[in-house]
């Protein structure tokens, strides 16, 4: 079987490493853009550091990726207004064409020669622990790991992003949660390489904790802990979800069972057509109910955050209400080929909160529990309250305790779902104010009207994998 490994992971690792070809014309493009940089900070009332950061530095990008990342590095004297000011300053001067995005603080994305360029302001800091902007780490990451990478470890690393990829938990972002390229390369460090890395993961028990440099000084409730060897106060792997976790000891023991290419490839499902919808729908005999609205315009890491928040509410309300969730999902339709207006505008995404009710229906009355009889004061509050409502049955006494039964509010989940109670369950912020401009219910087989836009979604739902 290590020889069966060993021949999987060296085809997967000609596959993945870019040729001499691709390395000097990346290269060559990210020296004109800190060439670039450099000179438009001449410009400016400040000294300040222009880096390269990120896997391209580091010689542990996969072939094929087209991205570039240039920090310029401020004095941390300068206020953050000032540094804002200037970042985007020398954004807009080395990229033209490039737009503005955010994260902490505004910076500048562009294109030169098909490649993503990202060119970000940041704090010059002595220290890690010394941050002012969480960005300000990442040029002490990019040092870290070039002192420690060889052409041996780097090529491993590109064979762990790539099974990572491959598996679909590769990425950092709020709606991913999965491993971003500073924790693969931290892991398979730690454990000697990708083979190494596999065997440690199938045996995990979480929560698990790593700290490279054996000095953290926080405890964190986390499935995975490692300590950034730069910071003794972060979790490299906070972001990291409980199900990306498992997700990962999975195919690592499937992996290591049964060596094979194509665990390797990133492989989404055929997209579901509406008629596969209706027949998923019809063979499950539950009942799925979607909202669906017009989504906030916020970048993903706002948006996905506030989706999940917004579902874990709903959820946790028609739950609580009788209304049995089987299993719920979010999504977000994909910009891209979308339509533009006549004005050349984005027409915007979609979104759809989906909830699948094992229980939908329930009988017009529920029964409503008071405190036991031997709990004097509350026991009469309770029976005081409800002795003269004409609308309930009862109080009666059943066991040790007072009980009502009272008219639902809602007989259906689909009733809740359509009604103003919707903004009462601790909505996101953003998802709340898209729902008050109008969504659409849609129950039962007529969910199927999402395939167009979401169909790979719904491929997913329906028919999921590990």
């Amino acid at each position: 079987m290590s020889d069966e490994f060993d021949a999987v992971v060296g085809k997967v690792r000609a596959r993945a490493s870019p040729t001499d070809d691709e390395r000097a014309q990346l290269q060559r493009v990210a020296d004109a853009v800190m060439a670039d940089a450099e000179a438009a900070i001449a410009d400016l009332s400040v000294e300040a550091e222009v880096v390269q950061v990120g896997s391209t530095a580091r010689g542990t990008w996969t072939a094929g990726d087209r991205d570039v990342d240039v920090f310029v590095c401020f004095p941390p004297s300068i206020d953050r207004e000032t540094l804002e000011e200037y970042g985007l300053a020398v954004g807009h001067d080395v990229l033209p064409d490039g737009r503005e995005e955010y994260a902490e603080h505004p910076y500048v994305v562009g294109e030169r020669e098909g490649y993503a360029v990202d060119l970000v302001p940041c704090y010059a800091v002595e220290d890690a622990t010394e941050i002012q902007s969480a960005v300000d780490r990442t040029p002490f990451h990019t040092r870290y790991l070039q002192e420690r990478l060889d052409d041996n470890s780097a090529a491993e690393v590109r064979v762990a992003k790539q099974f990572l990829k491959g598996i679909g938990v590769y990425g950092s972002d709020l709606r991913t949660r999965g491993f971003s390229g500073y924790l693969t390369e931290l892991l398979v460090l730690e454990f000697g390489g990708f083979r190494a890395f596999l065997e440690a993961v199938a045996d995990w028990h979480p929560p698990v904790r790593l700290d490279p440099e054996d000095h953290g000084s926080e405890t964190f409730d986390d499935p995975l802990v490692v300590i950034d060897p730069t910071d003794p106060e972060r979790n490299v792997a906070a972001v990291l979800s409980e199900t990306n976790v498992a997700t990962l000891q999975h195919y690592a023991r499937d992996l290591l069972a049964e060596p094979r290419v194509s665990l390797f490839t990133e492989d989404d499902p055929c997209p579901f057509e509406a008629a596969d919808v209706e027949a998923a729908v019809s063979q499950r005999g539950t009942t799925p109910v979607a909202l669906r609205f017009a989504a906030p315009d916020v970048v993903d890491d706002q948006l996905w955050p506030q989706l999940r928040k917004s579902l874990d509410g709903l959820c946790s309300e028609l739950d609580r209400r009788g209304f049995e969730v089987l299993r719920s999902a979010a999504f977000v339709e994909d910009d891209s080929g979308k339509p533009e207006t006549p004005d050349g505008e984005s027409r915007g995404r979609d979104a759809v909160l989906l909830l699948e009710f094992a229980v939908a229906e329930q009988p017009a009355v529920e029964r409503h529990e008071g405190p036991p009889v031997h709990v004097r004061e509350h026991a009469s509050g309770f029976f005081q309250k409800y002795d003269d409502d004409s609308e309930v049955a009862g109080p009666f006494i059943d066991g040790d305790r007072y009980v009502v039964e009272r008219q639902r509010t809602f007989t259906t989940a689909t009733g809740f779902l359509s009604s103003a109670a919707v903004y009462d369950v601790g909505l996101g912020q953003r998802i709340e104010s898209a729902l008050e401009n109008g969504y659409e219910v849609l129950v039962g087989t007529d969910i199927a009207a999402l395939a167009d836009g979401f169909g790979v979604d719904l491929a997913s739902y329906f028919d999921p994998k590990p």
